[in-house]
């Protein structure tokens, strides 16, 4: 472990919640000039929370203590953290396209002569810079015009501009080429040994082991330990990030069919010819498939393209046998597919409406007659779905968006299973719901399951992937990497295949 004599920077305590949410607590951290320190954890661990409290974006609670250089200091914003020598470069680059790239290496800190903007002595400033960095571009040339790749270069000369001491990278090699790659790793290793400390955001155990002097773990918003570069090994850190109780309410009261015949759903070769490659997969009547994966591994977009949310460049779909040309998702819906978004606010519940408006939404035309709709049959239909989902409202009357966020999901839920599915695909079905809410759609998706439906469901807890599903596909940069069942079924071997530890 660092001692508090060879850190620069130390994160004492830190703790940060969010409503009733706790996404950190008294976390601390350490981190010596000259290194490069992993910070590695499930998603959802704190990783980001923790440095965007570094970064200013967000105010830690009370309690918690940052140090730089043994002194204790308060970050109340991004432009305090800049000022102490702190940056982070996000995974969405925060670049303005339509200015020079001097522009943006400068921007907020423009050089002033006469006031007036020296452009020229920007252009002088950056070009230093960009020749430290050996970029294959100039001040002048605009932002649009430069590749990912070298975005990501401007973005550093900017945090060198401030005289940065600290810079985080948050999943920098995301949309990185290969070669793109190497070229950002050998430039992290010059800034390294320029003294510069630089914080590593990655689930590529490939990219932590050829880069990282040291490696600290965060589970469930809470420090588990650092391990220095001797101690660094694929069952070390994978046994960190997810040792886990599996908790007693995962239950499996329904059985798969074996055999040939009872595949229901059969996708080969999908993608869309840009994030998804040739992804094939079986689900069987009566199975629940797991689809795991980091964040960025392509899930929701392979349930999309197979729902026709998005377009489809290649592969084939099959229900039950029927070949399907689904090109839109009403023509999943008729096909039997429903598809459960990740994003219920935004894309699947219309938080005005009402309980029994949202639920009904799916079979609306089976309650309308000549051109009424027979709201008798809906309210019916309402009050029979809040009873077996145990939907908690005032009323079916009540607005949706007046709900807890488990109950708003029970309503989604229900509104799909009214269409009667035989495939029904479930993205991040438990995201933002507390536990009791959790154990009753666990208890839900059996039941379908138990009924004979062919189910999928994509979650980025890996205890919910391990306690419910029969069988699971593994997702990594945009391909399926591989699969897992029955006692396969682990959290370290499905952390294994998607880092490609």
């Amino acid at each position: 472990m660092t001692t508090a004599d060879t850190a620069y920077l130390r994160m004492e305590n830190v703790s940060k919640t969010f409503g009733r949410i706790q996404a950190l607590s008294n976390v601390s951290l350490d981190v010596r000039l000259g290194e490069i320190h992993a910070l590695m954890g499930e998603n959802g661990a704190g990783k980001s929370t923790l440095m965007k409290i570094l970064s200013g974006a967000y105010l830690p609670d009370p309690g918690s203590a940052i140090f730089i250089d043994r002194n204790r200091v308060s970050i109340t914003g991004p432009q305090s953290a800049q000022t102490l020598g702190i940056s982070i470069i996000y995974q969405e680059l925060s670049l303005a396209p339509n200015l020079t790239v001097a522009e943006n290496i400068y921007l907020g800190r423009e050089i002033a002569r006469n006031r007036f903007v020296s452009r020229s002595a920007m252009e002088a400033g950056a070009a230093d810079i960009l020749r430290r960095l050996n970029a294959s571009f100039g001040p002048r040339d605009k932002v649009a015009r430069l590749s990912i790749a070298e975005r990501q270069l401007v973005e550093i000369a900017r945090a060198l501009n401030f005289k940065c001491r600290i810079l985080v990278m948050d999943e920098p090699t995301t949309t990185l080429s290969e070669r793109e790659t190497e070229r950002l790793f050998q430039l992290m290793r010059q800034l390294r040994s320029e003294g510069m400390a630089i914080v590593y955001i990655s689930h590529r155990m490939s990219e932590v082991y050829e880069l990282a002097d040291r490696v600290s773990v965060l589970r469930d918003g809470a420090y588990v330990g650092t391990l220095d570069r001797p101690e660094i090994a694929p069952e070390t850190v994978v046994r960190m990030m997810v040792g886990r109780d599996l908790g007693s309410f995962y239950k499996k009261a329904h059985s798969v069919g074996g055999g040939p015949g009872t595949v229901a759903v059969r996708v080969r070769d999908v993608g869309d010819g840009r994030r998804i490659h040739g992804c094939s997969f079986d689900v069987h009547h009566g199975e629940v498939l797991g689809i795991a994966g980091l964040v960025g591994a392509g899930r929701t977009e392979l349930a999309r393209l197979v729902y026709g949310a998005d377009h489809r460049a290649g592969g084939t779909i099959e229900l039950e046998g029927r070949a399907l040309d689904i090109r839109t998702p009403l023509d999943a819906q008729k096909a039997g597919i429903a598809y459960l978004t990740e994003d219920r606010k935004q894309l699947g519940l219309f938080l005005d409406m009402s309980v029994s408006e949202n639920l009904n939404l799916g079979v609306i035309e089976k309650d309308s007659k000549f051109g009424f709709l027979d709201r008798i049959m809906a309210r019916r239909r309402s009050r029979k779905a809040t009873a077996a989902l145990n939907i908690k409202a005032a009323s079916s009357d009540a607005a949706v968006g007046g709900l807890s966020g488990g109950n708003q999901q029970k309503v989604l839920l229900a509104r799909l299973l009214e269409t009667g599915p035989r495939f029904l695909i479930l993205d991040e079905p438990t995201r933002g719901v507390d536990i009791g809410a959790k154990s009753e759609i666990y208890k839900l998706i059996d039941e379908v399951a138990k009924s004979g439906m062919a189910v999928a469901v994509i979650s980025s807890e890996l205890a919910e992937i391990v306690g419910i599903c029969d069988r699971v596909i593994v997702m990594r940069e945009g391909r399926v990497a591989g699969s897992l069942k029955g006692s396969e079924i682990t959290q370290e071997n499905i952390m294994a295949i998607a880092t490609a530890a």
